[in-house]
């Protein structure tokens, strides 16, 4: 009896665990991915970043990553898992605001260039050039000769950019219309996320099946041998932060370097020094 309670108690666990899964990051479909299982992965993927990172410094390789996908896709969570545990000094966040007036008077792609990776550095694009071909054809931000004319030349940038030796990988996160209306529901009714909610993204939102023909013309003519796109599934933003970092991972060729023995040095004496006796202005411990 007490075998058989045990059994039940730990199929309710399982039951609860993939609910909470489902609820949190969509795809119900999916079996659950435990919170505890998906730190181990995460863990086990931050050392293989860091080794990625020491790499990178030492070879002198320059890797560009961009992310694009609709609003509420998980690009923002994704990148965060990315960078968690690595140095900011050696993988660059890039989220550009809207251009300037100057800016806008530019050739299209001279905003971004003097930001993409010099030897021993990762650049992540949280969305790029391709603003271009999404929301600013969808909004009504370029003309459609523009949008057309950059589907053409981007290739050609592309070609110059892993030409160079830049190693560029591209991103596209996909999110069904339900998983998409309730995170940016969530996001109304969370204090900590209605920053992440502009004027941009509820206008957006009603243009679904404007942005599936850009996202379907945008693949067609950017999808390329030098720089193809890859698709990941981001119903699940455990599942999607843990594939995307894999793949990363499998597409750059890095080595673990060899590791020198850490101890730390003493410490040098004191030779006569004494702490302060002068009041110093302190935090307040209210925790």
């Amino acid at each position: 009896m007490a075998k058989k309670n045990t059994a039940e108690k730990n199929t309710a666990k399982k039951n609860t665990e993939k609910k909470q899964d489902a609820e949190e990051n969509g795809a119900p479909e999916q079996p659950a991915l435990s919170g505890k299982r998906y730190e181990e992965e995460l863990a086990r993927l931050h050392i293989e970043l860091v080794k990625l990172q020491q790499w990178v410094v030492h070879t002198g390789a320059k890797v560009c990553i961009i992310f694009e996908g609709r609003d509420g896709a998980g690009k923002g969570g994704t990148i965060k898992a990315i960078t968690a545990r690595v140095s900011p000094r050696v993988f660059r966040v890039i989220a550009l605001p809207a251009p300037t007036d100057r800016e806008k008077t530019q050739m299209y792609m001279q905003r971004y260039l003097p930001l993409l990776p010099a030897a021993g550095e990762i650049v992540i694009f949280d969305r790029s050039w391709y603003n271009r071909a999404g929301v600013e054809r969808v909004l009504g931000f370029c003309t459609k000769e523009e949008a057309k004319g950059f589907l053409k030349a981007v290739p050609l940038v592309e070609r110059a950019l892993t030409e160079s030796g830049i190693i560029l990988l591209k991103y596209w996160l996909e999110v069904s219309e339900e998983e998409q209306t309730r995170r940016l529901q969530a996001r109304i009714h969370d204090e900590r996320k209605i920053w992440k909610l502009s004027k941009l993204d509820l206008d957006s939102y009603s243009h679904w099946y404007d942005y599936s023909r850009a996202r379907d013309d945008m693949f067609a003519a950017t999808d390329t041998g030098l720089a193809p796109w890859f698709i990941a599934d981001s119903n699940n933003k455990k599942r999607v932060r843990l594939n995307i970092i894999s793949h990363i991972l499998q597409s750059i060729p890095y080595k673990a370097l060899p590791r020198t023995k850490v101890t730390l040095p003493k410490r040098q004496k004191p030779q006569g020094y004494r702490e302060p006796t002068h009041t110093i202005r302190q935090v307040p411990q209210k925790f």
